[in-house]
């Protein structure tokens, strides 16, 4: 991110937090928070049913603060319960802008996609008429392999 002229242009680290690293081995259900997984290069989180070389979305991620959204709905949500990968804290993971690369913990991703399309009605949004993820979710593609665990710095590149 670039600040304005009047601050010289100086290039702005943005920092967030891990909170919570989730897989399931089936798509199209709610992710078991594991703590921390192995990313594996090209393909996303080992175990989980959406990681591919075949897919720009090996990796998603969603704020902490969306999931806080749907809380103060009245629903009793928490990380994985959309499906995410990654949750974080403290960075607005939306103002991400496609290609941008950030460092996950030992990991290089680059964001591929902001939003996605819901073609089928998920559960959440079943019981509570809204679900973020298409809005505030963002995918990633895997640059480099290692770990990620819960309290690893998310960092814009």
């Amino acid at each position: 991110m670039i600040k304005s002229a009047s601050s010289e242009n100086v290039k702005k680290f943005e920092y967030g937090e891990v909170i919570a690293v989730c897989t399931s081995p089936l798509k199209q259900t709610r992710k078991i928070n594991v703590k921390e997984c192995l990313v594996k290069e090209n393909h996303g989180l080992v175990g989980d049913a959406h990681s591919s070389s075949q897919t720009h979305r090996q990796v998603s991620l969603l704020a902490q603060e969306s999931i806080d959204k749907m809380k103060d709905m009245g629903l009793d949500v928490h990380p994985g319960d959309f499906a995410e990968n990654i949750t974080t804290s403290g960075i607005e993971l939306v103002t991400i802008p496609i290609g941008t690369r950030i460092q996950v913990g030992d990991c290089i991703m680059e964001i591929t996609q902001i939003g996605k399309e819901c073609h089928n009605r998920c559960a959440i949004y079943l019981q509570a008429g809204d679900c973020i993820m298409p809005r505030e979710g963002i995918f990633a593609r895997a640059i480099t392999g290692g770990k990620v665990k819960t309290g690893d710095k998310v960092r814009i590149l």
